[in-house]
């Protein structure tokens, strides 16, 4: 089912209080995962790694899920980056969507993956797995980002190799950009690995942290809560043993009213 395209009657049911905006382009990577841009509404105000809810009108009512907003905070479209699941309540719908389709969501954004939880650091680690690293591709693409640390690293586990595209294709967009490549420089950094398919990186990147081959490969020290820095999106194993392990090696975790040396993304899309 598709979203329906934007009529007066279909106007009329849209629920107060929520954003209708329009679908502009949208991209398949695999037949798991997609991203899509739309509309931002006028006025919308959000931080780079923020999530907000968007959904469908799927028969009569309205079905929501979180999704972290993709797109940086100064741009003047949202992207969305999207897993595809059959029986979803919602992505069964959503991966139909066309440009001209309506998508709604909700007005108010949140979440604890933004630079104002972190207490300030030399070194930022991105840790993603799948479509965790949407919120990253909002942060990656924030001159701020630039401004707090020297050393961003953004890792992104998957399952096959195909489903690193979207990370590669951002970080190349960013070389390729005027403005961002001069920003970025050579600060940021991508390390991409995959779990179930030969590559030159290959783990979940738990197993890198723990035995050390992450930062062998990428030349620089273990983990140090007085310079390193961390944020953490992915499946719920993920977030658990990540955490574990930035907490062994004496890192707090923060919040927005608490600022400290890593923080989580505890919100799903299904």
């Amino acid at each position: 089912m598709n979203a329906p395209a934007k009529t007066q009657d279909f106007a009329a049911s849209i629920p107060a209080g929520v954003f209708a905006e329009t679908v502009l382009s949208v991209q398949h990577y695999t037949d798991r995962l997609f991203r899509f841009r739309m509309t931002r509404p006028a006025g919308f105000r959000f931080r780079s790694g923020e999530f907000a809810m968007i959904g469908l009108m799927v028969g009569d009512k309205p079905v929501y899920r979180a999704y972290s907003i993709a797109s940086p905070a100064w741009d003047e479209e949202l992207e969305f980056f999207s897993i595809k699941v059959p029986d979803g309540p919602l992505t069964s719908h959503l991966q139909a969507i066309k440009p001209g389709d309506t998508v709604l969501m909700r007005k108010k954004p949140t979440g604890t993956l933004v630079l104002d939880a972190l207490t300030p650091g030399k070194r930022l680690y991105m840790f993603s797995t799948g479509t965790g690293i949407a919120p990253f591709a909002s942060l990656i693409r924030d001159p701020e980002t630039y401004e707090k640390f020297e050393d961003v690293i953004l890792t992104h586990t998957c399952r096959d190799v195909a489903e690193l595209k979207y990370g590669q294709d951002l970080v190349e967009e960013i070389r390729n950009d005027e403005m961002l490549s001069e920003i970025v420089g050579t600060k940021l950094r991508l390390y991409s690995t995959v779990t179930r398919e030969d590559y030159p990186f290959k783990g979940r990147i738990t197993d890198l942290i723990e035995n050390g081959k992450l930062f062998a490969d990428l030349g620089v020290p273990p983990l140090n809560p007085e310079i390193d820095r961390g944020m953490i999106c992915g499946s719920a194993a993920m977030l658990k043993d990540t955490k574990e392990l930035l907490e062994k090696a004496g890192m707090e975790e923060g919040a927005n009213n608490k600022p400290s040396e890593f923080v989580i993304e505890r919100a799903f899309v299904g």
